[in-house]
């Protein structure tokens, strides 16, 4: 499966044989519940996931063979959810995403729900709480002009229900806006070969 990016939702018939699970990750919940593509190097043929579980603890790294992949959902086919009545019951982070949608689609930017929201819409699981934040991804391949930026404090102001986690998604990698909001000078860039911090993320040596 080509052009896989972090925070893409897959199902898979399987995990690599031998690799060692913890005791809450059972055959009945990979059926249910997507892997999540994480930032790391694999071999050629191999995709670095997570999995994880009803619990905030339960959480596991690993890897799954990319011929395995059943189903695949981006962060952005989610976004488009938000833009109807969102199924199952509502809560602060739910209520946020609604509220939010119309000043993301606005930037023209690619975006779309991640954590626990996107789990939860992609999956039908129940994993939400009244105290889950809300992590959005947004995919900008370029330093943001000063509309752009005034659109950004925008989005970043209008959720104070719960916690916002946005992320800056610039095609290298992927850094937090709230440390670029709070002009410390360097950002702390995840990208697939490990944390970068740098003045430049869109621009890496």
């Amino acid at each position: 499966m080509q052009n896989l990016r972090a925070h893409d939702l897959l199902w898979a018939s399987g995990l690599p044989e031998g690799a060692p699970l913890p005791a809450w990750l059972d055959a009945v919940w990979l059926r249910a519940a997507p892997l999540v593509v994480r930032r790391a190097s694999c071999a050629p043929g191999r995709i670095p996931v997570g999995v994880r579980g009803m619990l905030r603890s339960e959480r596991h790294a690993c890897e799954v063979e990319a011929a395995a992949v059943l189903h695949r959902v981006t962060p952005e086919m989610l976004a488009r959810l938000a833009r109807t009545p969102l199924p199952g019951p509502s809560c602060a982070a739910l209520d946020a995403l609604r509220q939010v949608a119309p000043l993301l689609d606005a930037t023209g930017w690619a975006w779309g729900p991640t954590g626990g929201v996107g789990f939860a819409l992609a999956s039908g699981l129940p994993v939400l709480r009244a105290d889950s934040d809300l992590d959005l991804v947004l995919r900008i391949a370029a330093p943001p002009d000063a509309d752009q930026a005034d659109a950004l404090r925008a989005i970043a102001a209008s959720v104070t229900a719960c916690r916002l986690d946005l992320q800056i998604d610039t095609g290298l990698g992927g850094f937090a806006y709230a440390e670029w909001a709070a002009g410390r000078g360097r950002v702390l860039l995840k990208t697939d070969r490990g944390p970068l911090l740098t003045a430049t993320p869109w621009e890496l040596a």
